[in-house]
């Protein structure tokens, strides 16, 4: 059963880091994403690392002449921890918040364990927001669990799930199993780096009126036959849906096009 979305607040989090209980956390750097860092030329690459943890990837990257990190978590006890450790490096800027409220443009954003740490309901809301804060043709790259599990966080998934949400807005670079996973992970993880697509709008639009998978799918092909209409994704609590299309169309035309299957309100979120 998936833990509320109530429960994953800073409270919950903040007391992980309070209890030590971070058995998520791999003590270093994963390797494979060490060897990605190891193979960029470019140190000045502007580099967003949300829900870092202990940040591994960011005392990597310092380590190694990057210049301009920045990090982020909802926990204040691990930051206020990061921020001692780091002291006065003027490489890295850290920033204790939500991740879905931060602003800025981005080269490089890192994923390592923060996806799976969402409730599976706010992925089309994640990849809205990463398209957002990438520049054109700025790139994801990271670790995504490639195994379902019983209860989380995690929260996991499989390559074909993961594709369907991200298509359309990113170019799947690579999207495969990953060959250098810790022995523990080993099999389960999928290795991306995705590509931010421009000339692509998206949007995310909320129902409640959605009252099984058939009518949820009635409306994704309503609104995907639409000219222009890229991609269509629906979060797991089937009241979002992601929209990605060539240029925005008005709302009022998407609840004429549902009025016509399911009488319901659409808006944006």
């Amino acid at each position: 059963m998936e833990t509320s979305v109530q429960r994953l607040d800073q409270d919950y989090w903040n007391g992980k880091y309070k209890a030590s209980a971070t058995g998520w956390d791999l003590g270093m750097v994963s390797p494979i994403l060490k060897s990605y860092f190891d193979s960029i030329d470019n140190k000045q690459l502007k580099i967003l690392i949300p829900g870092c943890g202990n940040a591994h990837e960011a005392d990597y990257l310092l380590k190694n002449g990057f210049t301009n990190v920045t990090i982020i978590d909802i926990a204040p006890t691990l930051v206020d921890k990061l921020k001692i450790k780091h002291g006065q490096n003027p490489d890295i800027n850290i920033i204790q918040g939500d991740f879905f409220e931060h602003s800025g443009h981005y080269d490089l954003i890192i994923e390592q364990t923060f996806f799976c740490a969402l409730p599976t309901n706010m992925r089309q809301k994640y990849v809205l927001k990463m398209h957002e804060l990438l520049v054109d043709k700025g790139l994801l790259v990271g670790l995504l669990f490639d195994r379902i599990f019983d209860s989380g966080p995690p929260f996991g998934g499989s390559k074909k799930e993961y594709e369907s949400i991200f298509r359309g807005a990113f170019t799947l670079n690579h999207f495969s199993k990953c060959k250098a996973s810790v022995s523990p992970r080993s099999g389960s993880e999928l290795f991306i780096e995705l590509e931010k697509k421009r000339d692509v709008v998206l949007a995310i639009y909320q129902t409640s009126a959605f009252s099984d998978l058939k009518h949820a799918k009635t409306i994704k092909q309503c609104i995907i036959s639409l000219d222009g209409v890229i991609n269509v994704s629906l979060s797991s609590d089937l009241m979002k849906i992601l929209v990605v299309c060539e240029e925005r169309f008005p709302l009022n035309m998407l609840q004429n096009i549902v009025d016509n299957k399911l009488k319901f309100k659409i808006e944006e979120i």
